[in-house]
């Protein structure tokens, strides 16, 4: 029996391409202005953080290549029904870790690192759950390479610390994160 589908093949063209061609530039096609501006924070302070130019654009580019999959994937209508409930689940996961780092930031002296850690880890795990057959070995061990370095201690105590320049980056990531939240795109 021949097992040839052009949309498959279409499919993994789409991922094939995306991934070859995630970049600032493509990402700008895709995502809003506000979603830019917290990825470039999110690059400066990961810059910051590990003094390696090519380790955060890798992450802000894995980034970019795994919400572009998922789209591709989203629009093909290749998600099962239950791995569209996991991937409700991960909306709903990633819109309480949105609220909970911008509240964080705005109450004094309540930040707890296990807590977002854990909240990433899980969304991490949904992630992963909800796009197992549909995704590479490759991606994800970037899934793997993005949620780990954001969940790390060291990064959230750095980032949520009082120090410059991490506050103003947390400043900016929150303000826009807040924007995201009220015009409900996350």
């Amino acid at each position: 029996m021949d097992t040839f589908s052009t949309k498959n093949l279409v499919l993994q063209a789409q991922k094939k391409l995306l991934s070859k061609m995630a970049s600032k530039t493509m990402a700008n096609i895709f995502i809003d202005d506000t979603s830019s501006e917290v990825l470039d924070e999110l690059y400066r302070v990961t810059k910051e953080f590990t003094h390696n130019r090519k380790e955060a654009q890798k992450i802000i580019k894995n980034l970019i290549k795994i919400v572009m999959k998922l789209g591709v994937l989203y629009r093909n209508r290749q998600f099962s029904a239950d791995e569209l409930r996991l991937m409700e689940h991960f909306r709903k996961k990633v819109h309480t870790l949105a609220m909970t780092a911008v509240s964080f930031y705005q109450i004094d002296f309540t930040f707890d690192r296990r807590v977002m850690s854990g909240v990433l880890n899980e969304c991490r795990d949904l992630l992963h759950q909800a796009v197992n057959t549909h995704l590479t070995a490759k991606s994800h061990s970037r899934i793997n390479h993005v949620f780990n370095h954001f969940a790390d201690y060291e990064f959230l105590s750095a980032l949520y610390g009082p120090s410059e320049p991490y506050r103003t980056h947390l400043q900016r990531i929150c303000e826009g994160v807040n924007k995201m939240l009220d015009e409900d795109n996350i």
